[in-house]
C-alpha cells in the first residue's frame, strides 16, 4: 500500500511540473503578443510622423516582434502537447526567450519611434 501511495505521490508530482511548465509557456506567449502589439503601435506611431526611415527601422523591429510572438505561440502549443517532462520544459523555455525577443523588439520599435518624436503611447514597460 506504501508503494502505492509513493507511486501517486510520484505521478501527481510530474502532473503538477507538466502544468506548471504549460502555464509558463502560455504566460510567456501572452507577454510575446503583448510585446508585438506595443512593437505594432510604436511603428504606426513612427510612421505618423513622416520620419520614413525610422518608420521603416520601427517596422522592422515590430515584424520581428510579431515574429516572436509567434515563436512563443508555437512553443506553448508544443508544451501543452509535450509527452514528457523534457519536451514540456524546453519548450516553455524556448517560449520565454522567444517572449524575451518580442519585447527586445518592442523596446528597438519604441526607440525607432522616440527617434522621429513620435507619441508614446506604452504603459511604461
Amino acid at each position: 500500500m506504501t508503494f502505492n501511495k509513493a507511486l501517486l505521490a510520484l505521478a501527481m508530482g510530474f502532473a503538477l511540473a507538466a502544468c506548471s511548465n504549460q502555464q509558463q509557456a502560455e504566460d510567456s506567449a501572452v507577454e510575446a503578443a503583448e510585446a508585438a502589439n506595443e512593437a505594432q503601435e510604436a511603428a504606426a506611431n513612427a510612421a505618423a510622423t513622416g520620419d520614413m526611415m525610422a518608420a521603416e527601422a520601427a517596422q522592422a523591429a515590430a515584424d520581428t516582434a510579431a515574429s516572436a510572438a509567434e515563436t512563443a505561440a508555437t512553443s506553448a502549443d508544443a508544451a501543452a502537447g509535450a509527452t514528457d517532462m523534457t519536451a514540456a520544459d524546453d519548450a516553455a523555455d524556448a517560449a520565454e526567450n522567444a517572449a524575451d525577443a518580442a519585447e527586445q523588439s518592442q523596446d528597438a520599435a519604441e526607440e525607432a519611434a522616440a527617434g522621429a518624436d513620435a507619441e508614446n503611447n506604452t504603459d511604461g514597460e
